[in-house]
């Protein structure tokens, strides 16, 4: 039977095993938290079911586990955070009080963390930017994945874009968006399940669309909308990469394997205030949202994910017994992965 875990029992498992991985609690428990609450919104690929990816990467140096993030404001509107190759989540949360105090202090504020690892889902962090009364927009760049438009080699990482929105009574409104047409992990996941991806998500070693997740994985995942996408990946890239003074993505070890020492990527996010051009922004955003949703079939981005949450927060999640048996081995015995030689 497939066990069912509370959203507790998934943070405290999620703990156990970094912690048996090679993590302090410094870098442990927010990046336990992120794991608890990408599993409340129904994002398994890059929660539970990355983790031990995770605890393999701690295990071999491809993530510093004992990492202290640094802060410093080289400018009043401007945070950085040196990550110290440690996870994303404790380096984006050493730097979030100083980015509201600037945001509010001159109206918008830049928060940059260099040296940093996969940021996984950025939602997660977009969103508290919004619980503190701004607009939010963050860019997250990763290891080669996708081609350029036209190109067939991995070049660019799937590079996501995210942004978020305060509301007023409610959840902010968030969306978390690829760069290229799916994240790598759905294409990884079908292969595991030898299951075939709709023409679209990925190209074959010749720059061709293909339907086998394991031709895909071999070749280069798509650009969303074509050279658009592409665009929107050199975009990431310039900013993430080398606005924060880490790695492009052509240059970073891959988030998939264990070679390579860490990818040094890096994040940028950027928050606005708005109610220093725009008092009623609450209000307004509130009518905007109620027209564009009074047309049947529409529903905002983050909709499917909430109702996710309310249910996982009600009922738990159910974990697969093969996935429960892996995650309770790397929280009693730590990773088994060693340094590539």
């Amino acid at each position: 039977m497939p066990t069912v875990l509370t959203l507790d029992e998934v943070e405290q498992l999620s703990y156990r095993m970094l912690v048996a991985s090679g993590a302090t609690p410094l870098q442990a428990g927010p990046t336990a938290l992120s794991i608890r609450e990408g599993e409340a919104d129904g994002i398994r690929n890059v929660a539970l079911g990355y983790l031990p990816i995770y605890c393999d990467h701690l295990a071999v140096g491809k993530v510093v586990g004992d990492a202290v993030p640094t802060v410093s404001t080289p400018r009043p509107a401007v945070v950085h955070v040196d990550g110290r190759h440690g996870f994303a989540h404790p380096a984006f949360l050493s730097g979030l009080d100083p980015l509201v105090q600037a945001t509010t202090g001159c109206g918008v504020g830049v928060l940059t963390v260099s040296h940093s690892y996969s940021a996984g889902i950025l939602g997660w962090f977009v969103e508290r930017v919004a619980n503190a009364g701004l607009v939010g927009m963050m860019f997250a760049n990763s290891s080669s994945l996708m081609a350029p438009y036209g190109g067939a080699t991995p070049f660019f990482g799937t590079n996501p874009i995210a942004w978020s929105v305060p509301r007023t009574g409610g959840v902010p409104l968030v969306a978390d968006l690829s760069s290229s047409q799916v994240a790598w992990v759905n294409v990884a996941a079908a292969a595991a399940a030898n299951e075939p991806i709709p023409v679209g998500w990925a190209l074959d070693a010749d720059g061709r669309p293909t339907t086998d997740p394991h031709v895909g994985l071999a070749g280069s995942m798509a650009p969303s909308g074509g050279h658009k996408g592409s665009a929107f990946a050199l975009l990431v890239d310039i900013l993430a990469g080398g606005v924060t003074g880490s790695n492009f993505s052509f240059e970073a070890s891959g988030f998939g394997g264990n070679a390579g020492g860490p990818p040094d990527v890096g994040q940028v996010v950027i928050a606005i205030d708005p109610s220093v051009s725009s008092p009623a922004f609450l209000d307004r955003v509130e009518q905007e949202l109620a027209a564009m949703t009074s047309q049947p079939g529409v529903r905002l981005p983050g909709d499917r994910r909430i109702a996710n949450r309310a249910v996982a927060e009600a009922n738990g999640v159910v974990v697969p017994d093969e996935l429960m048996a892996t995650l309770d081995e790397y929280a009693e015995h730590g990773s088994p992965a060693t340094p590539s030689s």
